[in-house]
This record gives C-alpha cells, sequence and structure tokens, in this order.
C-alpha cells in the first residue's frame, strides 16, 4: 500500500518546484513593495501616467472632429513617453535586487534537482524548447521536463498574475514604453 502512494508520489518534485516559485514570488513583490510600490514618488508618477493617458486617450478621439490639435498630442505622447521612462529607471534598483533573489534560488535549486525528471510533459516540445525542456537530463525521452524548464514558466506565470492580483502590474498608459521601447508604427 505505502509502495503505490510512493510510486504516485514519483514527480512529487515538481510540486515541490511549483511551491518554492509561489514562495519566491511572494517574496519578490514583498521586496518590490518595500523598495519601490510604497513610495509617494512612485505612486505620483503612476497617477500622472495614468492621468496622461486618459486624457491622451480623449484627445485622440477628439481629434477627428479637429485635425488642428496634432502638436498637442504629440507633446502629452512625449510626455507620457517621458513619465514611463522614469518609472522603468525607478523600479530598476528594485529588479537588481529580486534579480539576485532570483538567480540564489536558481543555483540551490539546481544543486537539489539537477539531473532529476521532475516532471513528465504530456507532449513531446518543439526542437528549439526540447534544449530547456529536457536541460540536464539524461535519456532520449523528450517529454521529461528538468527543473530549469518548470521554474522558468512558474516565475513567470505566477508573479505576472500574484502583481496582476495585489495591483502592481504597470499603468495602462505604461504598457509600451520602458528602458527600450518599441519603434512607432506610424514613423516606420
Amino acid at each position: 500500500m505505502a509502495s503505490t502512494l510512493f510510486s504516485n508520489l514519483k514527480y512529487s518534485d515538481g510540486l515541490t518546484i511549483v511551491g518554492i516559485s509561489i514562495c519566491t514570488a511572494v517574496i519578490c513583490e514583498a521586496i518590490s513593495w518595500v523598495l519601490i510600490y510604497r513610495t509617494t514618488s512612485y505612486n505620483s508618477l503612476k497617477s500622472n501616467i495614468d492621468k496622461a493617458s486618459k486624457k491622451l486617450e480623449t484627445m485622440k478621439t477628439l481629434e477627428s472632429k479637429k485635425p488642428n490639435k496634432s502638436k498637442k498630442i504629440d507633446r502629452f505622447e512625449t510626455s507620457l513617453k517621458d513619465s514611463s521612462r522614469d518609472l522603468s529607471l525607478f523600479k530598476f534598483k528594485s529588479g537588481f535586487v529580486v534579480a539576485i533573489v532570483l538567480f540564489m534560488v536558481f543555483a540551490f535549486l539546481n544543486s537539489l534537482f539537477e539531473g532529476k525528471v521532475v516532471a513528465k510533459l504530456p507532449f513531446v516540445p518543439f526542437r528549439i524548447i526540447q534544449k530547456m525542456s529536457h536541460r540536464g537530463l539524461s535519456g532520449n525521452d523528450m517529454t521529461d521536463c528538468s527543473m530549469a524548464f518548470l521554474y522558468l514558466l512558474c516565475s513567470m506565470s505566477i508573479r505576472t498574475n500574484l502583481q496582476k492580483f495585489l495591483g502592481f502590474s504597470p499603468p495602462r498608459g505604461a504598457a509600451g514604453a520602458g528602458l527600450f521601447p518599441l519603434p512607432d508604427p506610424k514613423t516606420n
């Protein structure tokens, strides 16, 4: 009876990794809250971006009626981009600390689960993804999942959803901007 229970828990290492990933996401968001989200300068930048993006949206809807407002819209867009860049720079210091925490957790997990299959994928991944999903594992079964792949997937999804749940996601107007903003499609 006990042997069948433990054979069913063959991939319990995967659950351990998911649990550690959840704990790491909570710790990282707590660090971000201490360093960023509770400060008055962050809150003022965020409110400025929200106000500017709302004003820009209303101006763009009215632009079709009054075409001579394009210079004013360009000024608001520039102001919004500058504020978004400032917000990204403000978040950079927390990002550095969070990166160190994530690197330490990854190194710890890598030493614990090196060469172990932690999960079984229900599909054979694309060739390019197989290098990550089968990293450090012996054998030719490409449905075996390594710790690195599972931790990467969990970290990305759990932390993003936790940020949305706690209300720490970036403001609407700051979504496309940042330290390396995408080019404007209108200028190309």
